[in-house]
C-alpha cells in the first residue's frame, strides 16, 4: 500500500481532531474527519478510507507480534520457543495464567497497545460512516446495484466490524463506540456488539463489489470478505467463550436488548463461566446463508486444486497448490495478491512486514546476513507434526519445517534444545520464509514485504462445512470439507477420505481437525478450540500426549504414532552442496519416488539459490543444505544402519532426546494454568486479556475474571 505521503497528510488532518492523542481514551474518540473535505470528491473519500486501512496494517501487534503470539503460541498444535516461566507475561497469558489471574501484572502484557490502536481505527471508520450517512443523497447511494460510494461506505462498515471482532475475541466485553467523537467508555456485552455488526454488514453487503468487479481487489474489504466476516462473527457470537458474571444478571443481552440465556459447560469461578448462548443455531443459520453466498460467487477469488507451476528452469518440481498460495504472498512486488485471499493486508517490499521475523521459518542470522534474523517465535508441537498429518498430505512440509537458516546461507536443523534461541525448540512454521522472496532485503528483520492473508477462501469453505455439520446437514458439510481436504493430496484426491471422517468420529470433528491442518501457524487453532467448546479437553490431552512422547523417547529411544511415524531420539545429518548436485538450493515438493532422498525430503526447505548475489560475503558458500536420515523412522545408535550412514559422512544429531532436558517446558507444564484438576472440576478457562490500569482509569471500565484493577 504505497500511500505513505497520503497517510501522512491524513494523519495530520486527523491530529487536528485528536485530544490528547497519546492517552486518547480519556477524551473523545479520535479521527473526526471534516465532512466537506471528505466528500468534495470520490477520491478524497477513498483516501480517507485508505488511512483507516493503514492504521490496521500498522497495528503490527495485532497480526504479527504481541497479541498475535497468543494463538500461535498457545494451542494444542502450536507452542512457544520460550522456557516455562509463569512470571513472564508471554507464558502467563498463553498458558492460561499459571499463577492465577489475581497475581498477574496487568501492565506487563505484550501488545497492550492493540486495544487503543484498534479504537483509533474505529474512530476513522466512525468518522467516515457518520459523514456518509449525513449526505443529502445517502439513501439514493444505497439503493439498487453497487456503486463506488456505496462500496466505500460498506468498506468503512467492514473495517469497523473487523476491529470489534478483534476486540471481543481478545477482551470479551468492551466499549462500543459508534459515533464520531464519542468517548470510549463503558462496557457493552460482546453478544450485543456482535449482533449489531452482523446486522449492519447484512445491510451493506448487497451494495459492495466483489474482488474482480471493476478495480476491486482483495486488498480492500470487499463483498466476499463481508460475507465471510458475517459468517465469522456468527461463529464467534454463537460459540463458546468465558464470560463475566459479575456485571449483573441482565448485562449479557442480544442486539435487541433481550437478556440472553446460556448453555454452560463450566461451573462459575472468579466471576466467570464458560458456555454459549442457547440461540446459537439462529446465528449459524445466518452464517450459512452468507458463507454459501461467498462460496457460490467469490468474485475473482479461487481455491486452487492444482498448482499452475510445473518445473522451473533449474529443474525444480512443484505440484502443490496449497504452497502456491503462500508463495504468492512472497511476491515482493506489493502488487500481487494470493488468489485464495478474500482479504489480504499488503506489506511494502523491503519496507514492512514482520513475517518471518516473528512468525515463520527461523534464522539465527543478524541484520545484514543471509538471511537476516528471524526468531520465528512460534513452534509446532511434535505430536502435530508427526501424528496428525496423513503422510500423503502435502500441507505438512509447507506448514512445518525441521530446518531453519544460520544467517550464512546455510540450512540449520531446528533442534529441541529449548535454550537455543532461533535454532531450537523443535519444528517451526514454514509458511513464511526469507529464502522464498525473489530478492530479500537483509538490512532489517522487519522488511520482508510478505503479505498477511486475513481471510482465505479455504476458511470460508471450512466455516461453511462447520455450520452445516453443526446444524445436522452432514451431506453438505462433507461436500465442502472434501474440497479443501482433497486439494492437499496428490491428484486432488484422498482415497481414504471416508476413513478420515470415521477416524475423527464425526463429520463435525473432521471439519474442526481439518481447520487445524489447514491453518497451523496462522493463529487460528487457539480460537477454534475456544469457540467450539473443546478447550478444556484438548488442554489436558495435549499435556498427556507430549508426556507420552517424552516417556517413549526416554524408554525406547523413540515414540510411535498411530500413523506409523516414529519420532526418534537422534537423527543423522550432513551438509551437502545442493546447487552442484541438484541445480538448486531451495527445494520444493518432494518429487514422486524421491521420499528417500535426504535432501529433497522433507520438502520446501533448503536455502535461497543465490545468497551470494545479495550478500557477497557468502558467494563462495557451497555446503548449503542439510541431508537428513531417520527423521520419521528410528535408527538405533551403533546399529549397522547407523554405522553405514556414518561411513557416508553423516553425523548422529540430537533430536527428540533434547526434550528430556526440558520436560517441564514441552509437557508437564504445558497450559499450566488449566490443570487436570480444573478440567475435572469443570472450572472455566481464562483465555481473555486484561486491560491495563491506564485504560481502566481513562475509560471507566473494569477488569473481570479475577484480574487486578490496578
Amino acid at each position: 500500500m504505497k500511500r505513505n505521503i497520503l497517510n501522512i497528510i491524513w494523519a495530520s488532518m486527523l491530529t487536528m481532531s485528536l485530544t490528547n492523542c497519546n492517552d486518547f481514551l480519556d477524551a473523545t474518540s479520535p479521527g473526526t474527519v471534516d465532512r466537506e473535505f471528505v466528500f468534495s470528491d470520490e477520491e478524497s473519500a477513498r483516501d480517507a478510507l485508505y488511512y483507516g486501512y493503514e492504521t490496521l496494517r500498522a497495528n503490527r501487534s495485532l497480526h504479527s507480534v504481541g497479541f498475535f503470539w497468543h494463538p500461535v503460541w498457545g494451542s494444542d498444535i502450536e507452542d512457544s520457543q520460550d522456557l516455562y516461566d509463569p512470571g513472564t507475561a508471554g507464558i502467563s497469558e498463553k498458558w492460561f495464567y499459571p499463577n492465577g489471574t489475581s497475581n498477574y501484572n496487568i501492565d506487563s502484557g505484550e501488545g497492550t497497545e492493540v486495544f487503543t490502536e484498534l479504537y483509533k481505527t474505529i474512530a476513522v471508520a466512525n468518522s467516515l460512516i457518520t459523514s456518509f450517512e449525513a449526505l443529502d443523497n445517502f439513501q439514493e447511494i444505497m439503493e439498487g446495484e453497487p456503486n463506488t460510494m456505496s462500496d466505500l461506505y460498506g468498506q468503512a462498515m467492514a473495517l469497523r466490524a473487523t476491529c470489534y471482532w478483534e476486540l471481543c475475541r481478545w477482551y470479551g466485553d468492551v466499549p462500543h463506540v459508534l459515533e464520531a467523537g464519542q468517548k470510549v467508555e463503558g462496557l457493552v456485552s460482546r453478544y450485543a456488539i456482535y449482533d449489531y455488526h452482523i446486522r449492519k454488514l447484512i445491510e451493506v453487503e448487497p451494495h459492495m463489489f466483489r474482488p474482480g468487479e471493476g478495480s476491486t481487489r482483495a486488498d480492500v474489504m470487499n463483498r466476499s470478505y463481508v460475507q465471510g466476516l458475517i459468517g465469522r462473527l456468527c461463529l464467534y457470537d454463537g460459540g463458546y467463550a468465558t464470560r463475566r458474571t459479575d456485571l449483573g444478571a441482565d448485562f449479557h443481552v442480544d442486539g435487541e436488548g433481550n437478556v440472553l440465556s446460556f448453555d454452560d459447560w463450566s461451573i462459575e469461578k472468579d466471576g466467570a463461566v464458560y458456555g454459549r448462548r442457547t440461540d446459537w443455531k439462529d446465528l449459524y443459520e445466518i452464517a450459512k446463508v452468507y458463507l454459501q453466498a461467498c462460496v457460490d460467487n467469490p468474485g475473482s477469488v479461487v481455491l486452487h486444486t492444482t498448482d499452475p507451476r510445473t518445473k522451473d528452469q533449474n529443474g525444480r518440481e512443484y505440484g502443490n497448490p496449497y504452497q502456491y498460495t503462500f508463495q504468492q504472498m512472497h511476491a515482493g512486488d506489493n502488487v500481487t495478491l494470493a488468489d485464495e485471499s478474500v482479504y489480504e493486508i499488503p506489506q511494502e517490499y523491503n519496507y514492512s512486514s514482520d513475517r518471518p521475523a516473528y512468525i515463520g521459518r527461523p534464522s539465527t542470522g543478524g541484520n545484514g546476513q543471509a538471511p537476516c534474523v528471524a526468531c520465528g517465535q512460534d513452534r509446532i508441537q511434535a505430536h502435530f507434526y508427526y501424528g496428525w498429518f496423513d503422510n500423503n498430505d502435502m500441507r505438512r512440509d509447507v506448514s512445518v519445517t525441521v530446518t531453519g537458516s544460520n544467517g550464512q546461507g546455510q540450512e540449520l536443523i531446528q533442534s529441541f534444545d529449548r535454550s537455543a534461541w532461533g535454532k531450537g525448540c523443535g519444528p517451526g512454521t514454514n509458511k513464511y520464509d526469507w529464502n522464498r522472496l525473489p530478492s530479500p532485503n537483509t538490512q532489517s528483520y522487519g522488511t520482508s514485504g510478505i503479505n498477511v492473508s486475513y481471510m482465505r477462501i479455504s476458511d470460508v469453505y471450512l466455516m461453511l462445512a462447520e455450520v452445516y455439520a453443526a446444524l445436522g446437514e452432514e451431506g453438505n458439510a462433507k461436500q465442502y470439507l472434501q474440497i479443501v481436504h482433497n486439494r492437499a493430496f496428490p491428484d486432488n484426491n484422498d482415497p481414504n477420505f471416508e476413513k478420515y471422517i470415521s477416524d475423527c468420529g464425526s463429520v463435525y470433528n473432521a471439519v474442526i481437525k481439518e481447520r487445524a491442518l489447514e491453518f497451523s501457524g496462522e493463529g487460528v487453532r487457539r480460537f477454534d478450540i475456544i469457540r467450539t467448546g473443546i478447550l478444556p479437553e484438548v488442554a489436558v490431552a495435549d499435556r498427556r500426549i507430549m508426556k507420552a512422547i517424552i516417556d517413549g523417547v526416554r524408554d525406547k529411544g523413540y515414540y510411535e504414532f498411530e500413523n506409523g511415524n516414529q519420532i526418534p531420539a537422534y537423527i543423522w545429518t550432513k551438509m551437502v552442496d545442493a546447487k552442484t548436485e541438484y541445480g538448486y538450493r531451495l527445494t520444493t515438493q518432494t518429487p514422486v519416488g524421491k521420499q528417500d532422498d535426504p535432501v529433497l525430503f522433507p520438502g520446501w526447505r533448503g536455502q535461497h539459490d543465490d545468497w551470494g548475489s545479495i550478500v557477497p560475503a557468502f558467494a563462495d558458500q557451497n555446503m548449503t543444505n542439510v541431508a537428513i536420515k531417520g527423521l520419521f523412522k528410528y535408527i538405533a545408535p551403533g546399529s549397522e544402519e547407523a554405522k553405514s550412514l556414518e561411513a557416508e559422512g553423516y553425523v548422529q544429531t540430537n533430536w527428540a532426546i533434547d526434550m528430556l532436558k526440558y520436560e517441564e517446558d514441552y509437557a508437564t507444564k504445558l497450559f499450566a494454568g488449566y490443570t487436570d484438576e480444573d478440567y475435572a472440576a469443570k472450572n472455566p478457562p481464562i483465555h481473555l486479556i486484561p486491560n491495563t490500569y491506564q485504560v481502566l482509569l481513562n475509560s471507566g471500565i473494569t477488569n473481570g475474571y479475577g484480574f487486578r484493577q490496578q
